[in-house]
């Protein structure tokens, strides 16, 4: 296990109320699914500070987990501010790398196509470092379609005709599954229409 010690202070509730969502804090790396006792890691609060209330106050780690604390609790393990006065020293775990979930179109999509994928990534970042958690496969129709996300209508229907932004152009249906849409805004699928230029030229 990689870690790094660093002088920190603990903060009180007070404190951490006039933070914002810039602000980086440490918090205790022991969740359900990873037991890590005395171990803290980077994290950010999940809205400015003054906006929480009851004295539970909710961050969301550099590893995308939401953790909730209360921060003056002395049974739990509190949020910490690097500060080289500090008068403590915190553990903090680092990060071992990055996994991409990625969308990859693998044109017929046979096993050697695929081998020859896995093989050259690692070739380019090592044989133990490049390693396949999931292996997700889907067949992928000949067919393109525009995405296009649309405002969810508010109030009385057929009051408005709802707003419509483009997300994508002549892409595989697949790609809406991996775009993130905007909070009060649905995915729209249509088959891909080309743009006809009818203006009568000279």
């Amino acid at each position: 296990m990689n870690t790094e010690k660093i002088a920190a202070r603990r903060l009180s509730l007070e404190e951490v109320t006039k933070l914002g969502v810039k602000d980086r804090l440490f918090i205790s790396a022991d969740t359900a699914e990873l037991k890590l006792p005395d171990c803290y890691v980077p994290a950010f609060l999940t809205k400015p500070g003054e906006d929480f209330e009851g004295g539970l106050i909710t961050a969301r780690t550099v590893f995308q987990e939401e953790v909730s604390c209360l921060p003056d609790d002395e049974n739990e393990a509190g949020i910490y501010l690097a500060d080289e006065n500090g008068s403590v020293t915190i553990e903090v775990l680092q990060s071992a790398g990055v996994v991409l979930d990625l969308a990859l179109f693998v044109p017929s999509g046979d096993k050697g196509a695929l081998t020859a994928l896995y093989a050259a990534a690692r070739q380019a970042f090592g044989a133990d470092v490049v390693q396949i958690w999931r292996q997700g496969l889907k067949e992928v129709p000949d067919v393109k379609v525009d995405i296009f996300e649309e405002q969810i209508p508010r109030g009385r229907k057929g009051s408005d005709s709802p707003k419509r932004d483009r997300r994508a152009i002549d892409t595989y249906p697949t790609r809406a599954d991996f775009i993130e849409f905007s909070a009060g805004w649905k995915p729209v699928v249509e088959i891909h229409r080309p743009i006809v230029d009818d203006t009568p030229t000279i």
